[in-house]
């Protein structure tokens, strides 16, 4: 795996640290330090993340997000000899030559700062790059792919997304449903990311894009990540299934948009991809499907560096 590079958008391994007492380090759960070490290059976006409906009894969503940075602080100070906290692309390179991983921060779901345009730089403070208004359940902010679908941004959520924007923060619009996604490609005047959603044409699923979607994302030089989550891959939910969504968007246009966000710790994988290893297992298969090594460097890096490196 060490000719392999990775950089990858999304995972939800933080919040399982913190809720099972795992270690960033070495644990048995999707992804840990020693199984990414195997990689060439690695960078990770972890997510801040909580589900509302499983809020810790006395506790609130502002609490567990402050918890959850804390945890995250934590783990890179206990393994500072091998990752190391990035907030920009120069950073990223910066960690790469030292032969160190790279961390990035992002928040999935602006409950955990009260989605409240005025935390948004506290956010921004505590080092976090990337930020999805909504999870799955709808917020002051907007409706999600979930719920209250046909509501995009409120006033508040545009504020907000504007206050993010004026501090160099990309809005994610993964777990937007269609009115609030294009309530922020209206607005974006920096690119947007979709961290891990797939092609709604390959799998008709309301957390899917649409073509006119991430064709939107393409003209805005944004970046998607490939969700490995069985759920939204559809088909045979094995590596192959996922290689049609990489297919459908390399179609519509998306050699420099497509990159990895797999929502590891926070889903099912496919098939044949029990961990963070199964992205070897992926870029092995594109291989053996005649994909060219220079598209997947784009693919499994640049792509998502791209974007990075505006920050």
């Amino acid at each position: 795996m060490e000719h392999i590079p990775y950089f990858d958008a999304h995972c939800d391994t933080i919040y399982r640290c913190l809720r099972t007492g795992a270690q960033l380090r070495e644990n048995d759960g999707h992804l840990d330090l020693h199984r990414a070490s195997s990689f060439g290059r690695f960078a990770q976006v972890f997510a801040l993340y909580q589900d509302p409906e499983e809020l810790p009894r006395g506790s609130t969503m502002v609490r567990e997000g402050r918890l959850l940075h804390r945890r995250f602080l934590q783990e890179m100070e206990q393994n500072r000899d091998v990752i190391v906290p990035c907030r920009t692309g120069a950073e990223v390179d910066r960690a790469a030559a030292d032969g160190k991983m790279a961390a990035i921060l992002s928040i999935e779901g602006a409950e955990l700062i009260g989605c409240d345009p005025g935390q948004v730089e506290t956010a921004a403070e505590w080092g976090v790059r990337f930020l999805n208004p909504v999870w799955n359940w709808p917020n002051v902010l907007s409706g999600t792919n979930c719920q209250e679908r046909s509501r995009g941004l409120s006033g508040q959520g545009r504020a907000f997304v504007r206050e993010m924007e004026r501090l160099g923060m990309l809005v994610d619009v993964s777990h937007l449903f269609d009115p609030g996604f294009w309530d922020v490609l209206e607005m974006a005047r920096r690119p947007v990311i979709a961290s891990h959603s797939n092609a709604r044409a390959v799998c008709p699923h309301t957390r899917n894009l649409t073509d006119e979607q991430f064709t939107a994302i393409i003209k805005n030089q944004g970046v998607v990540g490939l969700n490995l989550c069985r759920e939204f891959v559809g088909g045979r939910e094995d590596v192959d299934a996922l290689a049609a969504h990489l297919e459908h968007f390399l179609a519509l246009g998306g050699e420099h948009t497509v990159a990895l966000g797999g929502d590891l710790d926070g889903c099912e994988p496919v098939k044949g991809v029990p961990d963070i290893a199964g992205w070897a297992v992926f870029y092995e298969r594109l291989l053996q499907l005649n994909y060219k090594e220079s598209l997947l460097e784009h693919l499994f890096y640049h792509n998502f560096m791209r974007v990075v490196s505006q920050l």
